[in-house]
């Protein structure tokens, strides 16, 4: 934590000395205006005081009482001022000294988390409201970094998962070609444009994704009914969830308001829900597409009886390449893209998307909501 020329401890030794300087003379400065004002203000109100009482005869009595109370009056104030700076200076060196420890700490912290250690947890240091919420926020902080530098890790690990199998692929077939092993024929000229279709689609989803993610796509907005674009992604799938032996339901609530959005967008949308849920749904499970009002719009549905997600994953289903089980879904064909450009594309039309489910085995769905604009 503490580097070997000192440096943290120095800088927290250097702001609880200046926090102390500064409060001593706050002290000092208190102390010299009480005593100039005690000073200058005290013997004229004594004197008064004497001369309405009656009290001394004499110009020597008098003299001789004002300076009792001078006397008197300089040794307490003096005893009161040395006691109250002691006290002070003892609850001023306290409090320094633990503002110091905070902020060196703080410092520490921020240093490791600059060198690439995330795990790192700055306790609250007990000095107020603000203290706290300053600690709080830099673990907080610390702890989006570090999940931020392992989705990145994961990101380039997948993305060169992806990019390996459809290179290595054209590769090996470019070679055979070139030895002889291997005709250019219609098989392999067709097998050798689905793995260059594979990685354009790849670059087109990031593309796509950051764009979104960005602001900078671009949307056709019309006023449409939503019932138009869910009959539209559902005749792109039907002969998919045939041909798996899954169950595709339409389920479309009565006077549903038009909405103004991208009608190809939101049908991208549907289209990657639809894919995804049929993916995760084994023959003979159900997918179920539905939409209703909500909020003065609409929202849209889609829910399978499918494999369901752990609730630990919940929260990150929606990020780039992320996957519940990454072997499974390697399997099953997806490039952990598919969620992460829906969620874009819905946010860019004022709209949410969300995901529940109960658990593994007991299937999951994915809600769209889109507001009425």
């Amino acid at each position: 934590m503490k580097s070997p020329a000192g440096g943290p401890a120095r800088r927290g030794a250097g702001l609880a000395g200046r926090l102390l300087l500064a409060q001593t003379l706050v002290l000092l400065t208190g102390g010299l205006t009480a005593w100039t004002i005690a000073a200058m203000v005290g013997p004229s109100l004594f004197h008064n005081h004497l001369a309405m009482a009656h009290v001394g005869s004499t110009p020597t009595q008098i003299a001789h009482t004002e300076m009792a109370y001078q006397s008197a009056n300089v040794i307490s104030l003096a005893w009161a001022l040395l006691a109250a700076l002691v006290v002070a200076m003892a609850v001023n060196v306290y409090i320094a000294r633990r503002i110091g420890r905070s902020v060196a700490n703080i410092a520490d912290a921020a240093r490791d988390v600059a060198s690439g250690h995330y795990d790192i947890k700055v306790p609250a240091p007990g000095l107020g409201g603000e203290f706290d919420a300053l600690a709080s926020g830099f673990n907080q902080m610390a702890d989006r970094l570090g999940s931020v530098e392992r989705t990145r890790r994961r990101l380039l690990a997948d993305l060169g998962h992806e990019m390996r199998t459809p290179v290595a692929t054209l590769e090996a077939y470019l070679e055979a070609l070139e030895d002889g092993v291997a005709t250019l024929d219609s098989a392999t000229v067709e097998l050798l444009r689905s793995q260059t279709r594979r990685l354009a689609r790849l670059s087109e989803d990031i593309g796509t994704v950051s764009r979104t993610e960005e602001g900078q796509v671009r949307l056709d907005l019309r006023t449409v009914h939503p019932e138009s674009v869910i009959s539209a992604a559902v005749d792109c799938v039907t002969e998919a969830f045939g041909t798996k032996g899954v169950r595709l339901l339409c389920d479309v609530a009565p006077g549903l308001p038009e909405l103004v959005m991208d009608p190809e967008r939101i049908g991208q949308v549907l289209a990657n829900l639809l894919d995804n849920a049929l993916r995760h749904t084994p023959a003979g499970g159900t997918v179920t597409i539905s939409a209703s009002r909500h909020a003065g719009g609409v929202a849209l549905s889609v829910a399978d009886t499918g494999e369901g997600i752990p609730f630990e994953h919940l929260a990150h289903i929606f990020e780039r390449f992320y996957r519940v089980d990454a072997a499974r879904d390697r399997a099953h064909g997806g490039s952990g893209i598919g969620l992460a450009i829906a969620r874009a594309l819905v946010q860019a039309h004022g709209g949410q998307l969300t995901a529940t489910s109960p658990g593994p085995g007991q299937g999951s769905t994915f809600r769209v909501t889109l507001p009425r604009r």
